[in-house]
């Protein structure tokens, strides 16, 4: 079953470059560990959301927004998405992110195409 693992930090609270290069380091060793269990599908890092643009219809009318758009304490800043068994596999690969330790890992299922016509 696919699984996207929302990988969520605090913006304002940019580390130093030194912690920077660290944590890629964390991320690429993470990705790699993915790979090699055959579980990884996608996954990349996000732009600040002062890159952002959302968009709404609302009555037949489009409108555009600049980012940022929501505020909240933390912002989605990545994302992998996962095939593995079942939420306790899924729940223990966010719980080995590297994302988990400077912020917030969702585990969310992806309803797939397979299931709607299940």
């Amino acid at each position: 079953m696919q699984y996207m693992l929302l990988l969520y930090a605090d913006e304002s609270r940019a580390p130093e470059e030194a912690v920077i290069q660290s944590m890629m380091g964390q991320f690429n060793a993470y990705t790699d560990a993915l790979k090699k269990a055959g579980a990884f599908i996608a996954g990349d890092r996000l732009h600040r959301t002062s890159m952002a643009t959302a968009v709404r219809n609302p009555d037949g009318k489009v409108k555009v927004l600049n980012g940022p758009y929501a505020e909240t304490r933390e912002q989605l800043g990545g994302y992998y998405l996962i095939d593995v068994s079942d939420i306790d596999a899924a729940i223990s690969w966010a719980g080995r992110c590297p994302g988990a330790v400077y912020g917030t890992v969702e585990v969310r299922p992806v309803f797939t195409a397979a299931m709607a016509d299940a």
